[in-house]
């Protein structure tokens, strides 16, 4: 009998434990990863009834399955959550995903994964239908609602919410809320969040506005059938939620909270889905990513000192779910079905080793920018009001006795904290009068803003005062220049009267060295360079080799000298090269792949990627779509252009590479 109890190990998230963002003196305490285990009902209610399920639910959080080995025995599962076959939408969401919303308002993260094999409803789970929303939708739907209650008039915080959405297609990350933005990198700041450049987010503040945005961007996500699923998920899909919170009064903290909605693609066995072609690829770069995260959470259960995050960009993303901050809940989807026997032994295994991962979630907080923060000062700072003058000079303090100030009589008693800042900005001192005035109307209890405690108002201080110093140097140097200026053009002035203006005095020349470019040669048939020679038009450059030297020559241009730079690139006319061009994408659209194979750049197994891509995703509109197929880079798009156009232009066929 194997169980899946939990242990506390502590010691496993001691590597992945960050600091808090406000520097907390403790280390965050542990919250072991959550699962739960769903049992969806047969798809063939025939078979159904005909068959017994292998796995049989015993209470509300334990489960027991056939022992392959001894069918005499069971193996028994004991987990968070246990969902049987007769579990709704509602029971799963409002049991283990429901409860894990408030933390995002408490500025924490938190991560929902959906595992499972292929066909046993994990994005049923996750997405759910128009008549049984999923957890996706029902947590956005509670999630603004939390929002606008905490956020409302009155409240001491402002929240806002954003969206993104990606994929990840064949260790490719894909921004679904943008088609074109083409492969995204995944980057990790120096506090150890994991970030996304590049990646679209939409504000949202009504479920309205969520649909607008996901509904869409759901059907940009890579899908294809499958013998065990007629839309099988081909990428793992991400949706990330943000919950940004502002402090209205004073101290002016801020908080960040994160939730990522997992859908895991389904590991597959190809002997069972009859994958091939592009399938099969598909299907190979889904199990490689399952692969590495099983290696992570056996590294995290074991402490090794590497955590083989970085291998897979799945595992990279999810570096915050497993062993990082975030309160995580693994949902483990299972079929009744005999056949799906070894990937339900598989899945129950993985979430029995993933309920002993231990997070550490911690609060993100920290100040506002605009706010100014305890800092370390340093030695200009550290100057005292007498040093601080006699850096500025007579000349400066002269300017800072004369300068007007903004406030008037009555508020000045106010900043007698801040006498020392009567060479402030008087923009600036206005504005800080309109922020306490403002503080005081709405009642706000404590000290005003500028009667600020000894150290923070020390820094004000020397801040404006280095401020001010800087802009007086800035002035200086801009006098210096201007009268630098105005010397030069008296000299040049008195060189002129000097000497005769008959007289001009040669100019100096400069030798530049010039990288020459990167020549290149265009292989043609004979016959297109005879019937291009022979119009009065033409321009044809022919490549001669002498020996070991290789000379340009010019048919219709003798000199040498008037040979330019593109010489190497063939010119010919706009009809042949629509002509060719037209030839290529017929051929891309009706030809096989033994037909592709004759093209030039075209390998057996380019050939079979076009094919498999035109039956995916349609006929080719343009020569350049060539692009979008696997494996085709810009550069081989360019040359398999220039060694096909020419020939298939004059009526030739070229031979395959």
């Amino acid at each position: 009998t194997k169980a899946g109890g939990s242990r506390d190990r502590d010691h496993l998230g001691a590597g992945r434990c960050r600091p808090s963002k406000i520097g907390a003196s403790r280390r965050p305490p542990p919250a072991r990863v959550r699962v739960a285990v769903r049992l969806r009902p047969f798809v063939d209610a025939t078979v159904g009834a005909s068959d017994t399920p292998c796995v049989r639910g015993m209470d509300s959080c334990s489960l027991e399955i056939a022992n392959w080995r001894n069918h005499q025995e069971t193996l028994k599962y004991q987990f968070d959550a246990f969902y049987g076959e007769r579990s709704t939408q509602q029971d799963i969401y409002a049991g283990s995903v429901q409860p894990i919303l408030r933390h995002l308002l408490e500025g924490q993260n938190a991560s929902v994964l959906a595992y499972g094999p292929t066909g046993a409803g994990k994005t049923h789970t996750m997405l759910g239908s128009p008549e049984q929303p999923g957890v996706i939708p029902r947590a956005l739907m509670d999630l603004l609602q939390l929002t606008r209650e905490e956020g409302a008039e009155g409240r001491p915080w402002a929240l806002s919410v954003t969206m993104s959405y990606l994929e990840i297609y064949q260790e490719k990350v894909l921004d679904l809320l943008d088609s074109t933005s083409g492969d995204l990198v995944i980057r990790e700041d120096c506090r150890g969040n994991i970030l996304i450049p590049g990646l679209t987010q939409k504000p949202i503040t009504s479920f309205a506005d969520f649909e607008r945005h996901f509904l869409p961007a759901s059907r940009n996500r890579t899908v294809g059938a499958t013998r065990l699923n007629q839309r099988s998920s081909r990428s793992h899909a991400v949706l990330l939620v943000k919950v940004d919170q502002r402090e209205r009064l004073a101290p002016f903290r801020q908080r960040e909270g994160k939730l990522y909605l997992i859908d895991l693609a389904g590991s597959e066995d190809n002997r069972r889905t009859g994958n091939k072609g592009l399938r099969l690829k598909e299907s190979g770069a889904i199990n490689a990513s399952l692969f590495v995260l099983g290696k992570v959470v056996d590294a995290l259960n074991q402490g090794l000192p590497r955590v083989p995050y970085r291998d897979s960009k799945l595992t990279r993303l999810l570096q915050d779910s497993l062993g990082g901050s975030a309160h995580s809940i693994l949902i483990a989807n299972i079929a009744p079905e005999r056949h799906f026997y070894l990937d339900t032994v598989s899945a129950l295994n993985f979430a029995a080793r993933t309920k002993e991962v231990i997070n550490r979630p911690f609060t993100n907080e920290s100040l506002q920018p605009h706010v100014l923060g305890p800092v370390k000062l340093s030695q200009k700072e550290l100057l005292g009001p007498p040093e601080a003058k006699r850096a500025r000079g007579p000349e400066e303090e002269e300017i800072g006795s004369l300068e007007p100030m903004a406030a008037s009589a009555s508020a000045s008693q106010k900043l007698s904290p801040l006498q020392k800042l009567s060479s402030m900005d008087p923009a600036m001192l206005e504005r800080l009068l309109s922020l306490d005035r403002l503080l005081a109307s709405q009642g706000s209890q404590g000290a005003p803003l500028l009667s600020t405690p000894k150290r923070e108002r020390m820094v004000l201080m020397k801040t404006v005062e280095e401020k001010d110093l800087e802009i007086e140097r800035l002035k200086m140097k801009q006098k210096e220049l201007e009268a630098k200026v105005l010397a030069q053009k008296a000299e040049d002035s008195k060189e002129k009267e000097n000497h005769c203006p008959t007289i001009l005095r040669p100019l100096l020349h400069r030798t530049v060295t010039v990288a020459k470019p990167l020549k290149k040669a265009v292989v043609m048939p004979l016959q297109l360079i005879q019937e291009q020679a022979a119009s009065p038009n033409a321009e044809i450059h022919i490549l001669k080799n002498k020996g070991r030297k290789r000379k340009l020559e010019s048919l219709d241009a003798p000199e040498p000298e008037e040979k330019a730079e593109d010489c190497w690139e063939l010119q010919i006319s706009p009809e042949l090269l629509a002509h060719g061009r037209q030839k290529i994408l017929d051929l891309l659209n009706e030809g096989s792949a033994r037909d592709l194979r004759s093209l030039q750049r075209i390998g057996p197994k380019k050939a079979q990627l076009i094919v498999g891509w035109r039956e995916l995703h349609g006929r080719f509109s343009q020569v350049e779509d060539l692009e979008r197929v696997e494996g085709i880079t810009g550069k081989q798009m360019e040359s398999f252009l220039k060694a096909n156009i020419l020939g298939l232009a004059a009526g030739q066929r070229c031979g395959p590479s």
